[in-house]
């Protein structure tokens, strides 16, 4: 089995940052992309931002300058450090990623179980 765990989220003023984490473990051979989705109550899941195992990025366009995602491929973690937080940056954060199973050899996305980030005005 594979788990994703998020850490990082909270309430902050607008203008504030936060920084999220999300860990990955189990039965892991290799990591593909790993990124960001959120979800605000009434919408759909929408994508933050998300990284390749060889770097590539790629951010929603309501990111683009304020968040920044990095990963350290030795500790199968991904890092959203989000700046210039806004009131419509309140959410539930979900990690995600395209993990190769060694246990059932197979590729899979995974999911983690989300944390909310509130931006206060």
């Amino acid at each position: 089995q594979v788990q994703l765990v998020e850490s990082g989220g909270g309430l902050v003023q607008a203008g504030g940052s936060l920084r999220l984490s999300c860990a990955a473990s189990g039965s892991i051979f290799s990591i593909n992309a790993m990124g960001f989705y959120r979800q605000a109550p009434g919408k759909q899941r929408d994508l933050v931002a998300a990284i390749t195992s060889g770097g590539s990025i790629d951010y929603a366009d309501s990111v683009k300058g304020r968040f920044t995602i990095s990963r350290d491929n030795a500790k199968n973690t991904v890092y959203l450090q989000m700046n210039s937080l806004k009131p419509e940056d309140t959410a539930v954060y979900y990690c995600n990623a395209e993990v190769f199973n060694i246990g059932t050899m197979s590729t899979r996305w995974y999911w983690g179980q989300g944390t909310q980030v509130t931006v206060s005005s």
